[in-house]
């Protein structure tokens, strides 16, 4: 056991209580990808009563703090704070009711079926843990409540706005992820642990006409069918079976009468790549069958492309990932785990450190009822738990809130309760 979760053993039940009752509230009052403005400033003036340096508004709502504690590396430590819009439907006696207006003005429900106010939670905690006990470690900790998380929005703006100088350059940057598994378990891997993800709005123009008329029309409803189907043969046919790769048309639309043949049509795609190579590849395979699709049809402009998000790989340090393992077996033994295999999920948390040259490493903290998931697994139903994203997502507040605190500061004391190096005489 670290010396800085040895601090949170001490601490005990108060200090879980106090977390609760942040966590609980947090969920109650989700907010939109880059509106946190509540969760921000709860976060802010939290971090701010216990010494931090704080810096608010960092790429519209981020929260940047930092407490200097002698010599020694710099850790960077990041959560998200952004919801989804969502209506939740847990049931739980906790449960948001909140609606907001989307980016397209319409009203939906708002919820944090992605874990995030669990992260806030964490980080506030061990915000505390290292502020009360300065004793046990040394450099400097640096905060990081992260706006816009879901949109691929947010690190790309808190860089931006980051500025030359205007806070210490981190040796490490740190972060992890409530995801289905037995509470009080943690898993990690080195390399690439998630996915790139990128999603495209693609526009195909035709001339419309009357249904009855089809050959005064050049038919955009066709050309989106045709594309849809020929898009799926990237993977099967184009990718390697021993490289993974997802690509989903998640949304087709066209026309607004049976009888009317429109003008355009739209097709909203998401992919999934494990790769750099595989994600370029897909991305000019995209195009190349959208626009051949378009030509075979006689179309007089060619397709309208547009990003909707993007987001790197999350591709681990190997050493630094080798301390995060120590650091885990030590604090957590046989409920450590190395994951077989990369998730299909993806983050902008990789944003920091491929921006700035620095080593990072994101991990995952199981949040399902440990009976329940063993009882899953038993059953080969795991697919059957509510996952993140999903409206019946919901992590049991205990083991998970104290094993993703312990996980959070495990990973910090690998490297600022670290002994000294010392140089050898000549």
């Amino acid at each position: 056991m670290s010396p800085l979760t040895q601090a949170l053993k001490q601490l005990g039940q108060p200090l879980l209580d106090e977390l609760e009752a942040i966590y609980t509230d947090v969920h109650r009052h989700p907010e939109l990808s880059m509106h946190e403005v509540r969760t921000a400033k709860i976060a802010a003036d939290y971090v701010q009563a216990l010494g931090y340096e704080v810096t608010r508004e960092i790429g519209v709502t981020g929260v940047v703090a930092v407490l200097r504690n002698g010599a020694g590396p710099t850790v960077m430590l990041r959560a998200d704070m952004d919801a989804l819009p969502m209506q939740e439907k847990t049931g739980l006696p906790y449960a948001s009711t909140v609606t907001s207006k989307d980016e397209d003005g319409a009203t939906v429900g708002v919820a944090h079926s992605c874990g995030h106010d669990m992260h806030v939670t964490w980080l506030l905690g061990a915000a505390r843990i290292l502020a009360e006990n300065r004793g046990a470690w040394s450099g400097t900790a640096m905060l990081v409540f992260q706006p816009g998380e879901e949109t691929a929005q947010g690190a790309a703006s808190m860089v931006r706005d980051w500025g030359e100088g205007r806070f210490p350059r981190p040796d490490i940057i740190l972060g992890q992820h409530v995801m289905v598994g037995a509470a009080g378990t943690v898993n990690f891997r080195p390399g690439v642990a998630l996915s790139a993800g990128d999603s495209l709005k693609i526009r195909l123009f035709g001339r419309g006409s009357h249904g009855s008329q089809p050959q005064t029309s050049i038919d955009p409803v066709i050309m989106a069918a045709a594309t849809t189907l020929r898009l799926q043969t990237i993977v099967s046919r184009e990718i390697a079976p021993s490289e993974p790769a997802v690509l989903t048309v998640g949304s087709l639309q066209a026309g607004t009468k049976e009888n009317i043949i429109p003008d355009d049509a739209t097709i909203k795609l998401n992919m999934r790549t494990f790769s750099d190579d595989t994600r370029e590849y897909m991305l000019k395979a995209i195009r190349r069958i959208c626009c051949a699709e378009c030509d075979a049809s006689g179309a007089e402009r060619p397709p309208e492309f547009t990003t909707i998000n993007s987001y790197p790989l999350t591709e681990n340090d190997v050493q630094a990932t080798r301390t995060l393992a120590d650091a885990f077996h030590a604090e957590f033994g046989a409920r450590a785990t190395l994951a077989a295999n990369p998730a299909s999920a993806s983050e902008d948390f990789s944003v920091f450190g491929r921006t700035w040259g620095v080593p990072y490493v994101f991990w995952f903290v199981g949040g399902t009822d440990p009976q329940l998931y063993a009882k899953a697994v038993q059953e080969k139903a795991v697919n059957r738990i509510p996952s993140n994203h999903s409206p019946m997502f919901a992590p049991v507040i205990h083991p998970t809130l104290e094993t993703g605190l312990r996980a959070i500061l495990a990973a910090a004391s690998a490297w600022l309760c670290a002994p000294p190096v010392v140089a050898r005489a000549g």
